[in-house]
């Protein structure tokens, strides 16, 4: 992944919006909190550039992936979904899930809005 061509164009789409790496060496994924959960905890929007996720879950949150640009494979509790740009999935609590793509930018709802304490990692 290109972080600093990211990082810049995800800065001028987004200005003053905060980006998060989640890898700071060497992210894998790079998000940036467009409407975060701080604004309304009943909901957020994130634009996250994927290469690819780590398998989590959410224990409250419903999320739905849709991709902007590029191609998405997300698994989702074993089953593998293939997505191209405006396609959408939904993920309900509870499903295992991780995404692998090659720099796909994807819009991210989430309801209630998205917190640290719930995404848990699948170690």
């Amino acid at each position: 992944m290109n972080t600093n061509q990211v990082i810049s164009e995800l800065s001028k789409k987004y200005p003053d919006k905060k980006i998060v790496r989640n890898k700071k060496d060497n992210p894998t994924e790079i998000i940036c909190e467009i409407d975060p959960v701080t604004e309304h905890p009943e909901r957020s929007i994130a634009v996250a550039v994927i290469d690819r996720s780590e398998p989590h879950y959410h224990k409250e949150s419903t999320e739905t992936y849709e991709v902007m640009r590029g191609e998405l494979m997300i698994n989702k509790d074993g089953k593998e979904y293939k997505l191209k740009k405006g396609d959408k999935l939904t993920i309900k609590p509870g499903e295992v899930h991780y995404a692998i793509g090659n720099e796909t930018w994807v819009k991210v709802y989430s309801s209630p809005g998205w917190t640290p304490e719930d995404h848990l990692l699948i170690n």
